[in-house]
């Protein structure tokens, strides 16, 4: 067997939003915001996943989006590789999936809940080791919820998930071992088997039962997101050279500036104000030129002398 990765895009919107998607999005919600409680029974997915209408590369589909027994919205959705603005943009859908419910002239209180469950396939925050990092309206200090979980931001970072197989107990292990080893996988695991959703969602997931354009664009889209993360690695990989390029000549100059200062200061004494600051502001050449010529000065008016000609040229 051989299975596409929920990370994919493609992928991910076949397992958990198509129309025969509806009770392994149930059990995937519960063990991610209920960790593993039967609490939601029933959804509506809005807005189906059709496979057959995707035609190129240029169609994208970003997140799932679905409505609880109680109206509470939710917005599912996987991010493979870091973008700008990333968690402005979560605030940003969840934001606008909790206004969108009303029409112009409706009351406030038609509004329901709205959570957003955002999969990153990358360290989100770094400072933290859960998996799954929660968030409401709280009071700063004393941590009192504001709007009683009307809107709820739920992460879940993949890289820091390190269980095997035989580690997984709950349902909560068992899904976020779906979403980060599927592809990884040649069989149905035995204990990732005995969750019938679970066990539903590999066998979506199987190549077997795709058509040859699926595979396609499934191939399709792994290479351009593979593509992407390529571009972002090499990008970041390039910032940081540069930054330690940066740093390197700071400390080239910050040294060259503290042994000029120290060598006038044994000769002349305490330097004035108005020269500190013109050498300052020297680079790593005009440094170099007053540590050449400076011997030859036998006065601090030679060394303001040559420190006026130098700004004036």
């Amino acid at each position: 067997m051989k299975f596409i990765s929920p990370k994919i895009d493609y992928g991910f919107n076949k397992i958990f939003g198509s129309e025969q998607s509806t009770r392994i999005l149930i059990s995937f919600l519960n063990a991610i915001i209920y960790n593993g409680e039967k609490v939601i029974q029933s959804l509506k997915i809005v807005n189906p996943y059709n496979p057959g209408q995707v035609i190129s590369l240029k169609d994208t589909y970003l997140d799932v989006k679905a409505v609880l027994i109680d109206g509470s919205i939710v917005v599912i959705e996987m991010q493979i590789a870091r973008m700008t603005a990333f968690k402005k943009r979560v605030a940003y859908n969840l934001a606008k999936a909790y206004a969108n419910q009303l029409q112009t002239g409706e009351d406030y209180p038609l509004l329901n809940p709205a959570m957003a469950v955002t999969i990153t396939d990358f360290i989100l925050f770094k400072n933290d080791e859960d998996v799954i990092n929660k968030f409401v309206f709280q009071e700063e200090t004393k941590k009192f919820t504001c709007i009683d979980r009307e809107l709820c931001l739920i992460f879940v970072e993949l890289p820091k998930f390190k269980k095997i197989l035989s580690e997984l107990n709950s349902l909560t292990d068992k899904w976020i071992y779906f979403l980060k080893e599927t592809a990884r996988l040649d069989e149905i695991p035995e204990n990732l088997g005995e969750v019938a959703e679970i066990e539903q969602a590999l066998n979506i997931a199987n190549q077997i039962n795709l058509t040859v354009e699926e595979l396609d664009i499934v191939e399709r889209r792994g290479i351009a997101l593979q593509d992407e993360r390529g571009r972002i690695a090499y990008a970041e990989q390039e910032g940081e050279q540069r930054g330690e390029q940066r740093g390197e000549q700071r400390g080239r100059l910050q040294e060259a500036r503290s042994l000029i200062n120290r060598l006038l200061k044994k000769r002349f004494g305490e330097l004035h104000l108005t020269i500190s600051s013109q050498i300052e502001n020297f680079t790593i050449e005009d440094l170099e030129s007053l540590g050449e010529d400076f011997l030859d000065f036998d006065s601090l008016e030679d060394l303001s002398n040559w420190l006026e000609k130098r700004s004036v040229s």
